[in-house]
């Protein structure tokens, strides 16, 4: 089973580029729009939102999240 993101390896094959930011331009261009950097400045795409794009869907389901109880 793969990650819920792509790796370094999957996204130099997805887009033909090593370099974040052309990475993410590539991603952007090809209709994935959730493509994000991280703090780090590396590549963030969720498989989900692959999926979803893929299939011909605009987005898929953000995640549900839910909050946590303050600590006391």
């Amino acid at each position: 089973m793969s990650g819920p993101t792509f790796t370094t390896d999957e996204l130099y094959a997805l887009t033909g580029y090593a370099q974040p930011a052309r990475q993410l331009a590539e991603l952007h261009r090809l209709g994935f729009s959730r493509a994000r950097r991280d703090r780090l400045g590396r590549v963030v795409l969720e498989r989900a939102h692959y999926d979803a794009v893929c299939a011909g869907q605009t987005q898929a389901p953000r995640p549900k999240l839910r909050l946590m109880p303050r600590p006391a």
